[in-house]
């Protein structure tokens, strides 16, 4: 029991501590987004409603069993309803990533004809980190109906883009799943750097090989 418990208090201290290194480099702000790691028996620990991430403790981080149930801490996100979703079609997420940073939410509010993939393989790592980037519809914060939208993208995805919002992002770790998000930030500024200008997208044998040389 001593093992879980000090397991727990490390994971609350790393949610509060890339809350604060999100905070600190732009990505979060006021307290729009959330983070959210899973425990061994399914519990999550995510971020508290109306925070900001840049100035959790570890007490405060939210403790929810995988029904919704609040066990601990502050009262948790109104979005980790879509966190627990994502858990149960993702065995192997073990942390996610939510934010509103600016130019991934830009992405989110463009017109695209194709939703099955909105940010073209412009660079490797992208390809490895994110992957396809398809996007959910709009729905209002907090409507329980984007639970479902959200789980039949994330079988087959481990990031995805809420319409008008910001993305979702899983990983193994929650290091993980933040360099992903940074990679997918990073990706965004670059689509629109390049706007209009004839740019040279990675091809499709080049996104099968490394694919095959980093498998998700």
């Amino acid at each position: 029991m001593a093992d879980i418990d000090a397991r727990e208090e490390a994971l609350r201290l790393e949610i509060v501590e890339y809350g604060r290194l999100l905070y600190t480099r732009g990505l979060a702000h006021g307290s729009a987004g959330n983070l959210s790691v899973r425990l061994s028996d399914g519990a999550i620990l995510v971020t508290p409603t109306n925070s900001s991430l840049g100035f959790l403790t570890p007490p405060q981080i939210s403790k929810v069993d995988p029904n919704g149930t609040h066990l601990s801490g502050d009262p948790p996100s109104k979005e980790a309803f879509f966190h627990l979703a994502v858990y149960e079609e993702r065995p192997e997420a073990q942390a996610i990533v939510h934010l509103h940073s600016t130019h991934a939410v830009a992405v989110s509010c463009l017109c695209h004809e194709d939703t099955t993939n909105v940010l073209p393989p412009l660079t490797g790592y992208h390809v490895m980190r994110v992957g396809p980037l398809p996007l959910v519809p709009y729905f209002r914060p907090g409507d329980r109906k984007l639970a479902e939208a959200v789980r039949a993208h994330a079988r087959d995805h481990r990031a995805m883009l809420l319409a008008n919002h910001g993305p979702i992002v899983a990983g193994k770790t929650l290091s993980a799943a933040v360099q992903a998000y940074e990679e997918l930030e990073e990706t965004a500024k670059i689509f629109f750097l390049v706007g209009n200008r004839k740019a040279s997208p990675l091809t499709c044998e080049e996104v099968g090989d490394l694919n095959r040389a980093f498998p998700s």
